[in-house]
C-alpha cells in the first residue's frame, strides 16, 4: 500500500515537473527544487510532492504552514502584538479582551508561520511566532464572498482581464521587531513563493500600508508611487470611489525619486524590487492607523534575478 501511493506520488510530481505542464515563469523557477548544501545558513528546498507544512528552514528559523486552530491564533496573537500593541491600530472591547487580531477571513485563509526554535518556549511549550502572512487563493475566496482587498480596491476588472489566470491575495504581513532582518524576509518570501508554486498561482495581489492617515503628509511616496510605479492598463485596479485618495499630489518634476524611495515602508519597497506594481488611488484605514495602497505582482513580471534568487542560491539574502 505504502509502496504503491509513493510511486503515484513520484508519478505525480514527474508530471508536475514537465515543460509541458509549467508557464515560461515556472519554468524559470524550475531550479527551485535543485538540491542546495546544507548549512545553517540555507534554506532547505521543498523536495516533496505532497505540500507539506514545513516549507524551509535556515538555521532556527522555520517557515511553515498552520496546521490547527492553534496554530492560526499564535499568528493573531503575533498580528495583535504588532497592529495594536505597538502600533496605531486601534482595538474593539471583543479584540482588547481576546488579545488577538482576527476577522471572518481567517477561517478561509492559509497562514504562513515563521517560528524560532532557538527561542524560549510558551508556557504551553511552544516555540514563538515571530512572523507571519495571510494567503488567500481565488478559488477559496470566490466560495466565500470574495477576497479582503475588495473591501477597499475594485479588482473585479483585473480578474476578469486575466479570467485565466490564478490569482492570491498576501495579507496581514507582520514580524516582531527584533526579527526585522533579511534572514526573516527570506524565509517568509521563501515559503511564498513555495506556496506560488505548489499551487501553479499566477499573480499576488493585497494592500500595503503606511503608517498614519495624513495623505498630504504622505505627498513624496504616494506621489512617486503614482509616477514611478503606477500598473500599466492591463493590470490596473483603482480604490472603490467612495473612500479613494488621490496619489498624484505632486508634480512628477518636483519629485526627488532618492528621497522618496527613503520614505517607502520596507515591505513596498521590496515588492517593487521584486517587479510589483501599484494600483490607482489609496485608501485610509481608521482602523488600523494606515494609508493602504495596492499591490499587483503577476509572476510573469518578476524579476528574473529575483526568480534565480529564491530558486538557486537562497543563501543570498534578499535586500
Amino acid at each position: 500500500m505504502q509502496n504503491r501511493e509513493l510511486a503515484r506520488s513520484t508519478q505525480r510530481l514527474i508530471e508536475m515537473l514537465r515543460p509541458e505542464n509549467v508557464g515560461t515563469a515556472a519554468q524559470t523557477a524550475m531550479t527551485w527544487f535543485k538540491p542546495l548544501p546544507i548549512s545553517s545558513n540555507v534554506i532547505k528546498p521543498i523536495r516533496l510532492p505532497e505540500f507539506p507544512a514545513t516549507l524551509g528552514r535556515i538555521g532556527s528559523l522555520e517557515v511553515r504552514l498552520a496546521q490547527e486552530k492553534r496554530d492560526v491564533k499564535r499568528a493573531q496573537k503575533l498580528r495583535y502584538r504588532v497592529f495594536y500593541k505597538d502600533g496605531s491600530a486601534i482595538a474593539d472591547a471583543a479584540t482588547m479582551l481576546a488579545r488577538r487580531d482576527k476577522d471572518a477571513f481567517d477561517k478561509i485563509c492559509d497562514h504562513l508561520l515563521v517560528i524560532d526554535h532557538a527561542a524560549k518556549p510558551s508556557i504551553g511549550g511552544r516555540q514563538p511566532v515571530v512572523g507571519t502572512y495571510r494567503l488567500l487563493r481565488q478559488e477559496v475566496a470566490a466560495n466565500h464572498g470574495g477576497f479582503y482587498t475588495e473591501e477597499e480596491f475594485d479588482i473585479s476588472g483585473l480578474t476578469d482581464r486575466h479570467s485565466g489566470l490564478r490569482f492570491l491575495e498576501l495579507g496581514r504581513s507582520c514580524v516582531l521587531p527584533r526579527y526585522r532582518n533579511k534572514r526573516t524576509v527570506e524565509l517568509l518570501w521563501h515559503g511564498i513563493w513555495s506556496y506560488v508554486r505548489q499551487h501553479r498561482l499566477d499573480v499576488m495581489i493585497g494592500c500595503a500600508s503606511f503608517e498614519g492617515t495624513d495623505p498630504d503628509r504622505l505627498a513624496l511616496p504616494l506621489s512617486f508611487l503614482h509616477h514611478y510605479a503606477q500598473a500599466p492598463e492591463a493590470w490596473r485596479a483603482a480604490a472603490h470611489g467612495s473612500r479613494r485618495v488621490e496619489m498624484n499630489r505632486m508634480a512628477k518634476e518636483a519629485i526627488n525619486p532618492k528621497a522618496a524611495l527613503h520614505e517607502l515602508p520596507p515591505l513596498i519597497k521590496g515588492y517593487l524590487r521584486l517587479g510589483a506594481y501599484i494600483g490607482d488611488g489609496a485608501v485610509i484605514d481608521h482602523q488600523f492607523g494606515t494609508t493602504d495602497v495596492l499591490i499587483v505582482m503577476p509572476v510573469s513580471a518578476i524579476n528574473a534575478r529575483y526568480i534565480e534568487h529564491f530558486g538557486v542560491d537562497a543563501s543570498r539574502h534578499a535586500a
